[in-house]
């Protein structure tokens, strides 16, 4: 749970880090930001703010802000109504991104596990991201990212988005953000 002043304040911190990475947010774009928590109460570890510029039955395309060592949790896109679930690909455009898919563990990882929880990180195949490199997850791929020490500006470009059917590994979080 977030306070309106919080969430305000991390949609402001949000529009810096766009500016930064020169992308252009129209005054309309600026009131959609959404900024995500996971219902845990420690935004400044995992959270996530996201700006949706189109979002149809066949295709999506979103800005994303992590703030420095900021992760959007542990998750996977499954199959909904016979769709084969989210293919998604990640460009990043500023700062550093720590990506982690299923596969054989990168020794020493870069990232650092944002909570304690047991069982919430579960994958830690390492793909670093910088400005200009981009990947792209099938549908149903267990994966995490997480910006480096200065955060980081990324693009999604994917096929529909429906993130409420998105499954965590922790199942305490809350996709929805709830504000005081």
């Amino acid at each position: 749970m977030m306070t309106k002043k919080e969430y305000e304040t991390a949609v402001a911190r949000t529009l810096e880090y766009f500016v930064k990475a020169g992308i252009v947010i129209t005054e309309n774009e600026k009131t959609q930001i959404e900024i995500v928590d996971f219902g845990l109460d420690r935004f400044d570890k995992e959270g996530i703010g996201i700006l949706t510029y189109v979002n149809t039955d066949r295709c999506c395309a979103k800005e994303m802000v992590l703030f420095p060592d900021q992760a959007c949790c542990e998750h996977r896109h499954p199959e909904i109504n016979g769709n084969a679930g989210k293919e998604e690909t990640f460009r990043c455009r500023q700062g550093e991104i720590y990506l982690y898919i299923e596969g054989k563990a990168t020794p020493d990882i870069k990232g650092k596990i944002p909570n304690d929880t047991p069982g919430a990180y579960t994958v830690f195949h390492e793909i670093i991201l910088n400005p200009g490199n981009q990947y792209t997850l099938p549908p149903n791929t267990l994966h995490w990212f997480q910006a480096g020490p200065k955060g980081a500006v990324v693009s999604e470009f994917s096929t529909s988005s429906v993130d409420e059917a998105d499954v965590f590994t922790d199942k305490n979080i809350l996709r929805e953000t709830i504000i005081e």
